[in-house]
C-alpha cells in the first residue's frame, strides 16, 4: 500500500495536519472495500479529493468514475440525471437516456452536496443503496447497477434530518464510514504551505516572478478566519499574483485582499437593537395600560360592594351612574388605541369621592341608620384597616379578601397613608 505521502504528492494534496492526515488514511482503508463513504466538511475545504482517492485504490480503478454536483441540477431533472428516462416521459424527452447510475455500472459515483437532495430522489437512492436496483423515469422496468457511492456534504446532517430535510434511513446508509476534512482555520501550519504553493502555479501560469510575503504578512494570512477555506485562499493568491508589481507582499498590501466580514455588523446590530428596544417598549406599555384598567375595574367592583352594603337602591343606581361616568363602560369604550400609544397618558383618579345628596331628596332603607357615613372613602379605608388587621398586615392576604389586586391594595397603603 502506498504511504500518505506518496497519496499526497499523486493527487496534489498539500499539508501536514494531523486532520487531514487522519482523512486521507481512513479514505486508504476503505478504498479497497464496497462500503459506502461520507464525506463531511466546511465548502472549500477539498473534499472532492477524497472519493478520487477511494476510486483509484479499489478495485473498480479501471471503471467509470463520475462525479455529479446534486446542487446544481434543477429537482425536476435530477431524477432524470441519475437514473435515466423513457422516450416521451416528459416534455423534451425525445429519445431514451440512460442516467449516471447505469453508465458507472462497475465504478465509482461521487455525489457532491447530497444534502440538496429532493426528497423524492431520496427514496430512489437508498433503493440503490440497498438492493442496487433503480427504475429509469417512465419505465416500470426495474434495472440492476453495480456502483460504489461516495457523498460529500457541507450540511449540518442531523438538522437537516430534524428539520425534514433529509432522510434519517439514507443518512446512515450512506454514512457507513464518514471521513470529515477539517477546515483550513484549524490547519494553521498549513495555510502558509498552501499560498506558497498557489503563488509558484500562477506564477508559471502567468510568466512571472512568484510572489512572497514578509513576516508580518505571513502571521496575518495565518490568523485570517478563511470562511472560504482553500478555494478562498487559492483566490486571494491568484488575485495578487497578477495585481500588485512589486512582488514583496506587505500586511498593508495584504489586507487590501482579506474581506472584512465584520465591517457592516455593528451598524446592524445597532438597528435591530433599537427596533428591539422600541417593541418591548411598546409591550411594557401595553402591559401596564391593561393593568391599569384591571387595577380600575377591581376599584369599581369594591365601590359597588360597599354601596351594596350600606346605601338604598336610589343612592346605589345615582352613583353607579357617576362611576360609570367617571371610568366609562368597559363594554363599549377602550382604555386606549393603539395608535395612541405614543400619546400622553392621562391618568384617571384612582379613588374619587361620591357626593351623597341632600338627606331630603333621598329616602334610605329601614336598616340603615341616619348617622352611618356614606362617605366612600372612608368606607374604604375602614374595608381595608379591617381586612390588613385580619390578615396581621399580611397584604397579599388582605388583596385577595378584598377582592383586588395586590398592587392596587399597596396603593391604596400609600394612598391612606397606613
Amino acid at each position: 500500500m502506498e504511504s500518505i505521502q506518496a497519496i499526497k504528492q499523486r493527487f496534489g494534496i498539500i499539508g501536514n495536519d494531523a486532520g487531514l492526515n487522519r482523512a486521507i488514511e481512513k479514505a486508504m482503508q476503505v478504498a479497497p472495500t464496497d462500503i459506502s463513504v461520507l464525506v463531511t466538511g466546511e465548502s472549500g475545504v477539498g473534499k472532492e479529493s477524497i472519493p478520487k482517492i477511494i476510486h483509484a485504490l479499489s478495485h473498480r480503478k479501471h471503471g467509470k468514475y463520475i462525479a455529479v454536483n446534486c446542487g446544481a441540477i434543477p429537482e425536476g431533472t435530477i431524477d432524470s440525471e441519475l437514473f435515466g428516462h423513457e422516450k416521451g416521459a416528459f416534455t423534451g424527452a425525445t429519445q431514451t437516456r440512460s442516467g449516471y447510475f447505469e453508465v458507472a455500472d462497475n465504478g465509482t459515483i461521487f455525489l457532491d452536496e447530497v444534502g440538496e437532495l429532493p426528497l423524492t430522489t431520496q427514496v430512489r437512492l437508498l433503493r440503490v443503496l440497498e438492493n442496487g436496483e433503480f427504475i429509469k423515469v417512465g419505465s416500470s422496468k426495474v434495472q440492476k447497477t453495480n456502483v460504489r457511492i461516495v457523498a460529500a456534504t457541507n450540511v449540518n446532517m442531523f438538522e437537516a434530518i430534524k428539520k425534514g430535510k433529509f432522510r434519517e434511513d439514507l443518512y446512515y446508509r450512506l454514512s457507513t464510514v464518514e471521513i470529515l476534512l477539517p477546515p483550513l482555520r484549524a490547519r494553521k501550519g498549513d495555510i502558509h504551505l498552501l499560498f506558497r504553493k498557489f503563488a509558484s502555479d500562477f506564477a508559471m501560469k502567468y510568466k512571472m516572478p512568484s510572489i512572497r510575503l514578509d513576516e508580518i504578512a505571513t502571521e496575518m494570512l495565518t490568523k485570517y478566519r478563511w470562511n472560504g477555506n482553500i478555494r478562498q485562499l487559492r483566490n486571494v493568491a491568484e488575485q495578487i499574483s497578477v495585481l500588485e508589481e512589486d512582488r514583496t507582499i506587505t500586511a498593508d498590501t495584504l489586507r487590501q485582499y482579506l474581506p472584512n466580514t465584520t465591517g457592516n455588523l455593528p451598524a446592524v446590530i445597532e438597528n435591530s437593537k433599537s427596533e428591539s428596544d422600541f417593541s418591548s417598549e411598546r409591550e411594557i406599555l401595553y402591559k401596564v395600560l391593561f393593568d391599569m384598567k384591571s387595577d380600575l375595574n377591581d376599584l369599581k367592583k369594591l365601590t359597588m360592594e360597599l354601596m351594596q352594603n350600606g346605601v338604598s337602591q336610589e343612592v346605589k343606581d345615582e352613583n353607579e351612574s357617576l362611576i360609570q361616568k367617571i371610568y366609562g363602560d368597559d363594554e363599549s369604550e377602550e382604555i386606549f388605541h393603539e395608535d395612541e400609544v405614543n400619546a400622553p397618558v392621562k391618568l384617571l383618579p384612582l379613588a374619587p369621592e361620591v357626593t351623597v345628596m341632600p338627606e331630603d331628596k333621598y329616602h334610605f332603607a329601614e336598616d340603615v341608620e341616619e348617622e352611618e357615613t356614606l362617605s366612600l372613602h372612608d368606607k374604604e379605608l375602614e374595608l381595608i384597616k379591617k381586612a390588613l388587621e385580619r390578615n396581621k398586615g399580611k397584604r397579599k392576604a388582605a388583596a385577595k379578601e378584598l377582592g383586588i389586586s395586590e398592587r392596587t391594595l399597596y396603593r391604596k397603603i400609600k394612598q391612606f397613608d397606613l
